[in-house]
């Protein structure tokens, strides 16, 4: 059972920050587009970023920032534009940009932090940004995660947040999260946008460790597509403001907190491979046996990432052969004779051999598992179901190694969406 529950805030749940969302025009669609993460006080930062040579100018920026600060006070996001390969005067102007807010907060310039998506190739906005600060300062509140989440998406159906509290000596401490992404998904660090608060004290270079880990147990274990973003970012501040004793090494407290912080991080990645561009279902891929969880990691991602299995999986047919292939092609050693799959309860393949099984049956499971996974809230919302994923899971037999990664299948809506991105 967990040591957390469920609550209401998302970044906001956290004590001492604040949120805010707001159209700013910078998306012709005029849907909000402007977001800012506030903490009252000074907070430890850690980030991961896209390892990518073609990178965004609010990557390169908040690089240099942690490197030569560890904290933050401000995250300031736009959707409508990435600022990515625009050259020198993107630099400028995501450096304007920082230093527009700062002053808006009173505010030192290196305590903001900054995340841009949108379409590559395209400068920022900047009358209209610089236009929508002191609104999007003012707007911030206790209250304002949804809003700060609405205004990142971009191709998103749906937003992704969450906030879990737990008790570390005898107070509470709660860690909120948003994220963004629904194509171009297959990162190399994190996801395409994430941003996760925290009211814990921890040490600089332990939170850093922390996010790193996380990373790469959740959003580095998630595909859409196969493409990686120039704008990948993962945020995380921690602001202490719980009022509990600084974590500085990985006691029980530590572990307590990286474990959710782990935990918030894969319901963000899950979702994100739920919303994938033209989605009907997540995918979860189960790896066992494998030398160790790294190698374990690496065969579920590559089984999840391949485009053979997720077109099968959008026709509902049972190709185990697909899965198997991918498995085999992930650059993992093992012994084929002792390889088993399995589609949900349903085995196909044991001891590296085929087996007999209900085609029907199988593919009836996938039909179902898509059919339950989204649905219709009260006010017209579309709510994604993340608890019953399908299941693949393979076991090479070659060790205790263990991983996990999520996906999605590969529609006829996924072409269309991207054939039309920017006309």
């Amino acid at each position: 059972m967990a040591d957390w529950q469920v609550i209401p805030g998302n970044v906001t749940a956290p004590r001492g920050f604040k949120a805010a969302g707001i159209t700013a025009g910078l998306k012709p669609s005029g849907a909000p587009d402007l977001a800012l993460i506030l903490s009252e006080t000074e907070a430890i930062a850690a980030g991961v970023f896209t390892q990518t040579e073609v990178r965004a100018a609010c990557v390169d920026y908040c690089r240099r920032r942690l490197q030569k600060k560890g904290s933050a006070r401000a995250i300031l996001c736009n959707a409508g534009q990435a600022n990515a390969a625009t050259g020198e005067q993107g630099k400028r102007d995501a450096q304007e940009t920082a230093e527009r807010l700062a002053a808006a907060l009173a505010i030192d310039p290196d305590a903001v932090l900054l995340a841009s998506t949108g379409v590559i190739g395209q400068r920022l906005k900047m009358d209209a940004l610089c236009a929508g600060i002191a609104p999007l300062v003012a707007a911030a509140s206790e209250t304002g995660g949804d809003a700060a989440a609405r205004a990142i998406i971009t191709t998103d159906l749906v937003t992704k947040a969450i906030a879990l509290e737990t008790t570390l000596g005898d107070r509470p401490v709660r860690i909120g999260g948003i994220a963004k992404g629904s194509g171009m998904i297959h990162p190399n660090m994190a996801t395409m946008l994430g941003f996760v608060t925290c009211d814990a004290a921890v040490s600089t270079h332990l939170w850093q460790q922390m996010l790193t880990r996380a990373a790469d147990q959740s959003f580095n274990q998630i595909t859409v597509d196969g493409d990686t973003s120039t704008n990948d970012t993962l945020i995380a501040l921690a602001n202490g403001q719980s009022r509990t004793p600084a974590i500085t090494e990985m006691d029980a407290a530590g572990q307590q907190l990286e474990a959710m912080l782990v935990e918030v991080c894969q319901y963000l990645a899950k979702a994100i491979a739920r919303d994938g561009e033209g989605a009907t279902c997540l995918i979860e891929v189960q790896v066992t046996g494998a030398p160790d969880d790294a190698a374990a990691r690496q065969v579920a991602r590559t089984v999840a990432g391949s485009s053979l299995v997720k077109s099968a999986i959008f026709g509902r047919d049972p190709n185990w052969g697909r899965i198997a292939g991918a498995a085999g092609r992930a650059g993992v050693p093992f012994d084929q004779a002792r390889l088993r799959v399995k589609l949900g309860d349903i085995l196909l393949m044991d001891a590296g051999q085929p087996l007999t099984f209900d085609r029907a049956a199988a593919s009836q499971y996938m039909r179902d598992i898509a059919a339950n996974s989204s649905s219709t809230a009260a006010d017209g919302s579309l709510i994604q179901h993340l608890d019953q994923p399908l299941a693949i899971a393979v076991d090479l037999g070659n060790g205790s190694g263990t991983g996990l990664a999520w996906g999605c299948d590969l529609s006829y809506d996924y072409v269309k969406i991207n054939a039309e991105y920017t006309t």
